[in-house]
């Protein structure tokens, strides 16, 4: 007969698994999208989640560490998609860099429009790619590099007049860009004395892939 018994967890370990874990990763994502890292709260999140202190230090151990599980969920994604992208792009007999630039581009907007939570996600990333800190700068280096790196190569081949260092520049220009036009639509009433109230989401992504690509074809200074 067998007598052998399931392995007994050990004392004190929670029987929660990947739901109560994105249940904490959703509630700390709203918490430091609206107040920042430091203005987020422990006590507020796990308040949130419906977890005490202690099992939310269980599963993520510090507020830092926290905060950067919550980056790479999301951030993580957008990469991922990135990368698809940037295969069916290359793969496409219409490779051009408007191609190139509407696959980059894509996954940000799709995930502002997926829910709170995506878009939540999008202003938490906004702050980290204003904050100056070192512990910010690698964290978008490690989810965001591998993927963008390879977009240079490929704009590197469309434009083969333009040295690297000159692309590279101008891919940080477009970064910039778009990260401003995920999170401040509001200034395009202002500035468009009240003309343009609100753009289709494809439409904005149509506008900024035609004046990106004009930047980037840009010759040399």
């Amino acid at each position: 007969m067998d007598t052998s018994q399931p392995p007994r967890r050990k004392p004190g370990r929670p029987k929660a698994g990947a739901d109560l874990r994105d249940r904490i990763l959703d509630e700390a994502e709203a918490c430091f999208a609206a107040a920042g890292f430091a203005g987020a709260a422990l006590r507020e999140i796990a308040t949130r989640a419906g977890v005490n202190q202690a099992l939310l230090r269980y599963y993520f151990g510090s507020k830092q560490d926290l905060f950067d599980a919550v980056f790479r969920r999301r951030g993580g994604m957008i990469s991922g998609q990135r990368h698809v992208l940037l295969d069916r792009a290359l793969a496409a007999p219409d490779l051009s860099v408007e191609s190139v630039l509407r696959a980059y581009l894509r996954p940000q907007w799709e995930m502002k429009l997926s829910g709170p939570g995506g878009a939540a996600f999008i202003a938490l990333q906004a702050r980290v790619h204003a904050e100056p800190e070192a512990h910010a700068l690698e964290l978008r280096r490690e989810v965001y590099d591998p993927s963008l790196r390879r977009y240079i190569d490929a704009l590197c081949d469309l434009l083969p007049a333009l040295p690297r260092a000159v692309v590279s520049m101008r891919v940080a220009f477009l970064v910039g860009t778009y990260l401003f036009m995920l999170n401040d639509l509001g200034r395009l009433t202002d500035l468009s004395e009240g003309q343009i109230h609100e753009m289709p989401p494809e439409h904005m992504l149509d506008q900024l892939v035609v004046f990106l690509a004009a930047g980037l074809r840009a010759p040399e200074i």
